[in-house]
């Protein structure tokens, strides 16, 4: 068993998490994977349902200062179902700079986190949290604001929040294998 402390957050134990092999790819910076999460337009999590996986790659946005990433969604469907019954996801996030012809190898870099995911149903926060997809996702995030963040739209749509509790990364900045 693993504690781990994820500053400024508090300590979180996890079972299931063991130490990097290749720790010269780790991550040691909260602040680059924080960046990462504010980089990638999607992310990808893992939930569990009667001990079967479901991944779904979901578009985002992320609140450094809250630690949280929100995502919407429609209000029912296999995820909504899941997820009320497991809240605890895995999620990954990667920016993917490609394979290196030739030397057999990739470049990458990755944050990996583990959260709860609760469903918002207040209506501000909801639009806040709208409204940061909006602007990480748009580029004329005012616009889609003004025409589309109607009280009707933002009570139809669900918005779920993940507060992670766990992080780490991983990257590979330099071609180590040579055919």
């Amino acid at each position: 068993m693993n504690t781990l402390l994820i500053a400024p957050f508090s300590p979180v134990t996890v079972n299931s998490v063991r130490e990097m092999r290749r720790k010269e790819k780790a991550i040691e910076s909260i602040e680059e994977m924080k960046h990462i999460l504010q980089t990638v337009k999607h992310i990808t999590i893992a939930m569990c349902e009667d001990n079967l996986p479901y991944l779904v790659t979901l578009s985002h946005g992320y609140d450094p200062e809250e630690h949280r990433i929100y995502f919407h969604c429609a209000s029912e469907g296999k995820k909504i179902d899941i997820l009320k019954k497991n809240n605890i996801v895995w999620g990954q996030a990667l920016i993917d700079e490609g394979y290196i012809q030739g030397s057999c190898d990739h470049l990458y870099a990755t944050t990996q986190f583990k959260g709860k995911v609760t469903f918002i149903e207040d209506f501000e926060e909801k639009k806040a949290a709208l409204q940061n997809l909006i602007k990480k996702l748009d580029s004329k995030p005012k616009q889609v604001e003004e025409e589309q963040l109607t009280e009707k739209s933002i009570n139809r749509v669900a918005i779920g929040k993940i507060d992670i509790e766990y992080m780490s990364g991983k990257k590979a900045e330099d071609v180590i294998i040579s055919l």
